[in-house]
């Protein structure tokens, strides 16, 4: 295996949630479409989780998807200008800074700045 070639969710407005990440976090959509989000190599976790875990947020939510950002505070503010909802505060750890934002559907996802 060489890495992952992509994230499937399910959603209640495909097309509009597959806008708003291409214009808020870059990611652009391929089904319909000839391009595809490339990003920079680098580390993944792949990590399953207990499934009483309050990590992902909401119970019902099963999945996370994390994403590596350089600029942490830079992808923060240009969330909140868009009206995102950004969940608690920044945390810092050993490996890096983290902070959870909610897409329009509800979907709680992580950004990382790596250290």
């Amino acid at each position: 295996m060489s890495g992952i070639g992509g994230y499937f969710f399910r959603s209640r407005d495909p097309q509009a949630l597959a806008r708003w990440y291409s214009d808020n976090l870059g990611i652009d959509p391929c089904p319909g479409g000839d391009q595809v989000w490339t990003q920079a190599a680098g580390p993944t976790v792949w990590a399953p989780f207990p499934e009483d875990t309050d990590y992902f947020g909401e119970r019902s939510q099963a999945s996370m998807v994390n994403f590596r950002v350089e600029d942490l505070d830079g992808m923060l503010d240009q969330l909140r200008a868009s009206g995102t909802t950004i969940v608690g505060d920044v945390h810092s750890e050993p490996i890096g800074r983290f902070a959870w934002a909610l897409d329009p559907e509800g979907n709680r996802f992580e950004l990382w700045e790596p250290a």
